[in-house]
């Protein structure tokens, strides 16, 4: 049993910094408790007064801290604990192996620059699934072992990770503290529960993924480690509520703030979208809308913005209910697993008499990224960051000074090239994974960026934003349809995305994945892919083989990135086919998985006259989907004769 530090007048108010730091135990109205705040069983033994008092979470006297020792504990490195893009993904029953997420742990603090451990603040939280509440105390108990001075919890450990970039770079403490960084415990997009997925990742004092030179050190670190610190008496916090409880240490004092992380992010996003723009178009009668949040910690900020904040119905919410498991589904927004949103917006194989909604949205996991629908209308992710830059500057106010400049993950498609070059941008093709854009930011260079794989975001945070992209999406309809609420028909969805191809052109896009692919299969595929680019002349007589009919391989290479801000150089971050009329192949091997490998390939058909953009993608880019799997010999490699999941 803890004791949660509040005071009867107003509930639940924060307590106020001790003026000094205590070695010794505090003086309080009641009798000493550190002995008795581990257990019910221990609990049990308190003066009734006290009892009563933790009961019900409030302190009629002065602050009163639970004493706390440090411990080291001797331990052996695991292999493979490499963060990957978005951290260290594996099963759940790989993380509650003894000492695994400690070893992690303390690997990171020791990476860690010591004034950002030493006295500083820190949020845990993430997406709520399974083992995230365990988690959370464990790295509670070992942060105020290595002497942090509080650490920062979302109510049920739940903070989506844009919502933990926003934290880290907005919330004030109420004595004046702010976060230098962040344990955020994620798995994304993939499944949860038992024996399924756990995450976690550190991210820094801009909000944004560590970047290498730290990750670098973080893995080192787990390769030699043989001891983490840890306050195994240290009792755990109730999570569940909202408030301050206070400890004490060696080092003085700690406190676990657990806070609801809505309202920091809802101030957030009012301050970047026209609110009541939005709110006409979602109380129209004429316009419906349907967000799916896939049982994900989107779920825990969805009720609060659309349906408080800008007025939709409540029946516009599926699967808003966070679950440790997301229901048994997968919270990925694809086409292929938000099959219930699929149906809804008449995309299915069913048909149905029910008229869908004019948009549709999906989250995943943690709520970065995000699927944009219409009427019976799929967006692709790159044509949506395409469209919301060219739409930004006259329908979102934090953008109507202009936008700094664009960029995008490599393997994305060049609809947001085609916008920069016509809008005269600064313009940026990055590798995958959303740090290379916080440096971008960071410098003043971008405001706008997204990745393929359903990421888009801007640089009010240093994360991807998947309910930012959906108030995007909004205030780009809000715009459109400012004058015309009252009309016949409001424009749609589909109306700006096909409007915006007979401006700039048409990328049709297509991605598959294959996913849990033996790992020395999928290098070997790659291996081959890149021993073939010495030779186009040899590529391209294999292509007119293969499809007559096929554009010829002007350039090809394995993608390396020179970061303009700081110089530092990333290579093997793709395989590159480019094509004399545009249009690209990209092979990639993803670390978002946590078993085997998962291979993933980009096909890209770019199209300019106006009368062949409005063809089937499936259609437009059959020849080069042929090419692509037979230049590559997936199956030969795989044993697949077809992607898990095509987008």
């Amino acid at each position: 049993m803890i004791l949660r530090l509040c005071s009867p007048s107003p509930p639940a108010a924060i307590i106020p910094p001790r003026p000094r730091r205590h070695r010794h135990r505090p003086t309080t109205p009641f009798p000493s408790i550190p002995s008795y705040s581990r257990s019910l069983h221990h609990h049990q033994r308190l003066t009734p007064l006290l009892a009563s008092c933790i009961d019900r979470r409030q302190h009629v006297g002065g602050p009163a801290m639970v004493l706390f020792t440090v411990t080291k504990k001797s331990t052996t490195p695991f292999e493979g604990q490499k963060p990957g893009t978005s951290g260290l993904r594996k099963k759940v029953t790989v993380f509650q192996q003894p000492n695994y997420l400690q070893n992690f742990v303390q690997a990171t603090f020791n990476a860690l620059p010591a004034d950002q451990v030493k006295g500083a603040t820190i949020v845990v939280s993430g997406d709520g699934r399974y083992f995230s509440k365990d988690a959370v105390q464990i790295i509670t108990k070992m942060a105020a072992a290595n002497g942090v001075r509080r650490v920062w919890v979302g109510q049920n450990s739940l903070m989506s990770t844009p919502a933990v970039s926003c934290v880290i770079r907005e919330r004030i403490g109420a004595d004046g503290s702010k976060a230098t960084g962040a344990f955020i415990l994620t798995a994304s997009h993939n499944p949860g529960g038992p024996t399924e997925d756990f995450g976690i990742k550190y991210n820094m004092g801009n909000g944004g993924p560590a970047p290498e030179s730290v990750t670098d050190k973080i893995f080192s670190n787990t390769t030699t480690i043989n001891e983490y610190l840890i306050a195994e008496d240290l009792p755990d916090v109730d999570i569940s509520v909202v408030g301050v409880t206070s400890f004490s240490g060696p080092e003085g004092p700690f406190d676990v703030d657990v806070f609801d992380s809505s309202v920091d992010y809802i101030k957030l996003m009012k301050s970047i979208f026209d609110f009541e723009a939005i709110k006409k178009l979602l109380t129209s009668p004429k316009f419906t809308f349907c967000y799916d949040a896939l049982h994900g910690v989107a779920g825990a900020y969805a009720n609060r913005i659309f349906v408080e904040e800008l007025g939709a119905d409540e029946s516009s919410l599926l699967n808003c209910v966070p679950k440790e498991d997301f229901g048994g589904g997968h919270p990925d927004p694809n086409l292929t697993y938000a099959k219930e949103l699929v149906e809804r917006m008449g995309l299915g194989k069913s048909t149905s008499n029910v008229e869908p909604p004019e948009f549709g949205a999906a989250a995943d996991g943690d709520a970065d990224r995000n699927m944009i629908l219409g009427k019976r209308f799929f967006v692709t992710p790159s044509d949506s960051v395409a469209i919301i830059a060219a739409n930004a500057v006259q329908s979102i106010p934090y953008f109507s000074s202009g936008l700094k400049g664009v960029a995008r993950s490599m393997p994305t498609s060049a609809a947001l090239d085609v916008v920069a070059k016509n809008l005269n941008l600064k313009f940026f093709e990055v590798p995958t994974g959303w740090k290379f854009f916080g440096n971008l930011m960071d410098a003043g260079m971008c405001s706008i960026c997204g990745e393929e794989s359903f990421g888009t975001g801007s640089d009010h945070i240093r994360e991807k934003d998947g309910i930012w992209a959906v108030l995007a999406w909004l205030s780009i309809l809000a715009f459109k349809n400012k004058d015309n609420l009252g009309g016949d028909k409001l424009v749609s969805v589909e109306d700006i995305v096909r409007q915006h191809w007979a401006t700039y052109g048409r990328h049709y896009y297509t991605r598959y994945d294959y996913e849990n692919v033996d790992a020395g299969a999928a290098k070997e595929l790659m291996s081959n892919l890149v021993s073939m680019q010495s030779s186009l002349s040899d590529v391209n007589k294999l292509i007119k083989e293969i499809r007559s009919d096929v554009s010829d391989v002007v350039a090809a290479d394995e993608f390396e990135y020179k970061d303009p801000v700081d110089g530092s150089v990333s290579k093997h971050q793709g395989i590159r086919y480019l094509f004399g009329d545009g249009s690209r192949l990209v092979f990639r091997l993803s670390g978002t998985g946590s078993v085997g490998a998962t291979i993933r390939v980009y096909i890209e058909q770019y199209e300019k006259d106006p009368s062949k953009i409005g063809r089937e993608s499936q259609d437009a880019l059959a020849p080069l989907v042929d090419v692509a799997l037979k230049l590559s010999k997936m199956q030969e490699y795989t044993g697949r004769s077809a992607p898990t999941v095509i987008t």
